[in-house]
């Protein structure tokens, strides 16, 4: 983590899911307005678990793949927590980052066990995800000391997104289903993110010029273009919802329209399945 590409992967990880978060339940809200218009394969909820279990496939994938890159790469510690030889603990920095990738894995299987099984409450997922963000932003937390005031900065604006994600998904356990507070955690997400990047371009810039970290200017500056993340985030996560929402309208159109009555009684839509918390 200590490195540009080390702040790079977490920061590619949290864009993607934040993207594809935005389609998926845009996708599901348009269709859910448009039910009445027409009605497709994607309506269903067999449709929407296995959706919900290749994304909870994929969390798991990149979680362990995280893990083990911290671990194994650029002189990891290799599962070694402690150094007897030197009476010191072992890479500590990479065992955290290691740490908050367990736990957004362990929402991943959560997940895949809620949408594949009917061993836990639909709600589990939620709280996990809850968790996972709530020990993202833990970690962080107690990860800045004896760091420069620069480097501090970058790593409180970034707890605003990490626990802003956490309550937005805690929310979710009693209004699932909300395509405002679903699309608020998207934009969150992407915030983490694109910010991940930012952090490894100041702190680790490619170009090899440092920033200064006593420069109170760098911290003002810094703080500005945290808004304009914030902005690119909801933008994207806005101009994405349109396009899907334009699109499954136009699609909708197309099917000739499906009587509610005559759809079996299984192909519920997948609001009905949010609903059974």
């Amino acid at each position: 983590m200590g490195s540009f590409k080390g702040h790079a992967l977490p920061g590619s990880f949290f864009l993607l899911g934040g993207l594809w978060w935005t389609a998926k339940y845009s996708l599901w809200h348009a269709i859910r307005r448009n039910k009445s218009i027409g009605s497709t394969r994607l309506s269903g909820r067999a449709a929407h678990r296995r959706l919900e279990v290749v994304e909870s496939t994929l969390v798991l994938f990149f979680s362990l793949a995280g893990m083990l890159a911290e671990q194994f790469l650029n002189d990891g510690p290799r599962l070694r927590l402690y150094d007897f030889a030197e009476n010191q603990w072992k890479d500590l920095m990479n065992w955290q980052h290691a740490t908050m990738y367990l736990f957004f894995g362990l929402a991943g299987c959560v997940s895949l066990i809620v949408h594949t099984t009917e061993a836990a409450p639909l709600a589990l997922d939620r709280v996990l995800m809850a968790v996972a963000f709530f020990n993202e932003g833990f970690l962080f937390l107690y990860h800045l000391h004896g760091r420069t005031m620069l480097d501090v900065h970058l790593h409180i604006l970034l707890l605003y997104a990490v626990f802003g994600g956490a309550l937005v998904a805690f929310l979710e356990l009693f209004h699932r289903g909300n395509i405002l507070l679903e699309l608020l955690r998207c934009a969150l997400t992407m915030l983490q993110g694109s910010w991940f990047w930012q952090i490894g371009y100041v702190l680790y810039p490619p170009s090899g010029a440092p920033w200064d970290p006593k420069d109170h200017d760098n911290v003002m500056f810094i703080t500005m273009c945290y808004s304009w993340h914030m902005a690119f985030a909801m933008l994207a996560v806005g101009l994405l919802y349109c396009l899907v929402s334009c699109a499954v309208r136009s699609r909708l159109k197309k099917t000739p329209a499906v009587e509610m009555g005559l759809l079996k009684r299984g192909d519920k839509d997948p609001e009905s399945e949010d609903e059974a918390v």
